[in-house]
């Protein structure tokens, strides 16, 4: 396995003490007051946000720290979003048993895959992390990445980074990061979901390569990553480790160009009217009016990533907006935007504007289609008595 230094992040603009201080107090304000906990701003967020990022309203609601599980309760549309309690249990019992003897097994699953000689556990440094507060802990996990011994192995279990995004500051938490002899990085993430007969779900380990992308970020100043992050999962049907590389080059580059597309959640708030706020406990209409004057970007992925993705479906479909059927649909419809427009652009009406657009003529055509595969599905009369 060879490591190359990643393309640096462009560090984010210097923000004056006052205006920061400013920004959190609104941010705060937006929660519903200083009293209201914030939920904090992770890597799993973080990932959907750049898989998304034209969506303003979960750049806001993410970024203040609201807690959009309770606002969708209150609005009526609850999710059923998140791991049941019998996979959260399970996966923090795998994670503890391969965390054991101060990450021996992680050690070993590293090197076989990269081919590095495997430590003598004597030899690992585990550092200790503990600290007050978010702040703190990352402030630890820094000085031990950059106390680091050369010519040993170190292991940081639950090290906490710190990576601004879009004017706020996102705490995160990998499960484990290796440092190498050599003083490059790996990035190690532990899940619960299995890896069978070697493979394992595709959609889980993208979603795994893009939370370990997101710590690759706010890595970068620090130590040199590696372009492998270690995955481990139980094997098969058991509770055995096993594990994987993730390649991360790709998706360090995508994650980074769309997190940088999501605007500054100053610049959103102060779209905002005055004295909105997304507490769940205020009036149902008070509260749908302040979500709805966020503009949200809905797709259908947003279902697996978001609380409020069922009550932004609902939204986009009384609107009829075709960005419902999904992104590869809204795509081959170039200017029509809603059902309606798309209804009139297969019509055939001359005098319709929609007939005007592109997409029009293969709208028409598509019509026809299904207007003759109707006709020939359609059962022969029934016969006689005679006949049977």
């Amino acid at each position: 396995m060879t490591s190359s230094s990643l393309p640096k992040q462009t560090p984010p603009q210097g923000t004056a003490p006052a205006d920061r201080q400013a920004t959190v107090q609104r941010l705060a304000e937006l929660r519903g007051g200083p009293d209201v906990p914030q939920r904090p701003l992770d890597a799993r967020a973080l990932a959907a946000l750049a898989a998304n990022p034209g969506c303003r309203r979960r750049a806001l609601l993410d970024g203040a720290g609201v807690d959009k599980s309770a606002v969708a309760q209150a609005l009526g549309s609850p999710a059923p979003f998140g791991q049941s309690q019998f996979a959260l249990v399970r996966g923090n019992a795998f994670e503890a048993a391969v965390k054991a003897d101060g990450g021996e097994v992680l050690l070993a699953l590293l090197c076989e895959h990269t081919g590095a000689a495997r430590p003598d556990p004597a030899e690992v440094t585990v550092p200790q992390l503990t600290a007050d507060g978010p702040a703190g802990r990352a402030f630890r996990t820094r000085q031990a990445l950059i106390e680091a011994d050369g010519g040993r192995w170190t292991l940081l279990d639950h090290p906490l980074l710190a990576l601004e995004v879009a004017g706020t500051t996102a705490y995160l938490e990998p499960d484990a990061l290796a440092v190498h002899p050599d003083g490059t990085v790996s990035i190690i993430e532990i899940k619960s979901f299995p890896i069978l007969d070697g493979s394992a779900d595709p959609v889980k380990v993208g979603a795994a390569a893009r939370q370990a992308a997101v710590y690759a970020l706010a890595l970068e100043g620090l130590r040199t990553v590696r372009e492998s992050a270690l995955l481990v999962c139980p094997k098969d049907f058991s509770n055995l480790p096993t594990g994987g590389l993730l390649q991360l080059r790709k998706q360090i580059a995508a994650t980074r160009r769309q997190l940088r597309r999501l605007t500054r959640l100053e610049e959103i708030a102060a779209e905002l009217p005055e004295g909105v706020h997304f507490a769940p406990d205020q009036e149902p209409a008070a509260l749908t009016a302040a979500v709805e004057s966020v503009p949200a970007a809905y797709a259908p992925e947003c279902l697996s990533t978001c609380e409020l993705a069922f009550h932004c479906r609902d939204r986009a479909r009384s609107a009829g907006d075709v960005v419902a059927l999904g992104r590869s649909v809204r795509g081959e419809l170039g200017g029509l935007t809603t059902v309606d427009e798309v209804l009139a652009a297969a019509s055939g009406d001359p005098d319709s504007a929609a007939a005007k657009d592109p997409a029009a003529a293969t709208l028409r055509r598509a019509a026809a289609l299904r207007a003759e595969a109707l006709a020939a599905a359609e059962p022969a009369t029934a016969p006689g008595p005679e006949a049977r």
